[in-house]
């Protein structure tokens, strides 16, 4: 049901669900990549390895010491990129929290300005803005001047665990297909594995993007295939040359 002001009137309430369907879509996106960064670079990483010896002890090292790598450099990296956000965002809630002490009267009248954008005649906006700024004149500008939700600020802990768990479930799969399968079916299994996966993950990313699948598969599957051939040719040279 829609909301309505003091005079009975229908205001717009699509956009607190179409944020939080950006976000959501967000996540998913960043969860996706997380996953097809794992099983890239420890794709390339056991397969780069498998060509220069077939010790399963040493193929389990390698991959564990990437996933490790991999997942911990994700996280902190996300971690520090979110932080950097929040600091952003807690920023301009302190800057609007003063603009609102210091000029209220050109804080409403910018509040109102806004809604006339979104659509408001200007006696519709101006009531708008009065009650929500009466109501909590902090959060009415926060959500619609700088798109923040003020109790619902950016968690970079949330963030970091995210990208930790994606890259780890991505990089489990060809670390278990390198290692648990028969030494001569060692490499066909995990080329045939991180490829399948692979063609998952682009279509996931385009399903969520809004663009052609076809698109994002051939992407994902060519730079992971691309990756594992240059990786296991130096592995193969490297072994061969008794490096």
């Amino acid at each position: 049901m829609s909301a309505a002001d003091g005079f009975g009137r229908a205001l717009p309430t699509h956009a607190p669900h179409d944020e939080g369907m950006g976000t959501r879509l967000n996540w998913l996106r960043a969860a996706v990549l997380g996953a097809n960064d794992g099983i890239v670079s420890t794709a390339g990483l056991v397969v780069g390895v498998a060509g220069a010896t077939d010790e399963r002890a040493q193929l389990l090292t390698a991959g564990l010491a990437g996933l490790l790598a991999g997942s911990l450099s994700m996280a902190a990296g996300e971690y520090v990129s979110v932080s950097t956000q929040r600091d952003a965002e807690r920023a301009a809630l302190v800057q609007e929290r003063r603009e609102l002490s210091d000029e209220p009267e050109a804080e409403l009248d910018e509040l109102t300005g806004l809604y006339e954008q979104q659509g408001l005649t200007r006696a519709l906006a101006r009531e708008v803005a009065e009650q929500l700024t009466e109501h909590d004149a902090l959060a009415a500008h926060a959500q619609v001047e700088l798109k923040i939700d003020p109790d619902e600020l950016t968690n970079p802990w949330h963030a970091a665990g995210a990208s930790f768990l994606a890259f780890t479930v991505g990089a489990l799969l060809p670390l278990l297909a390198m290692v648990l399968p028969p030494a001569s079916l060692r490499l066909p299994i995990t080329v045939a594995a991180v490829l399948a996966a692979l063609v998952l993950c682009g279509w996931s990313g385009a399903r969520l993007g809004g663009a052609p699948p076809a698109r994002g598969i051939v992407r994902t599957t060519a730079g992971g295939a691309l990756a594992m051939a240059v990786t296991y040719a130096v592995g193969s040279l490297l072994g061969a040359g008794g490096v």
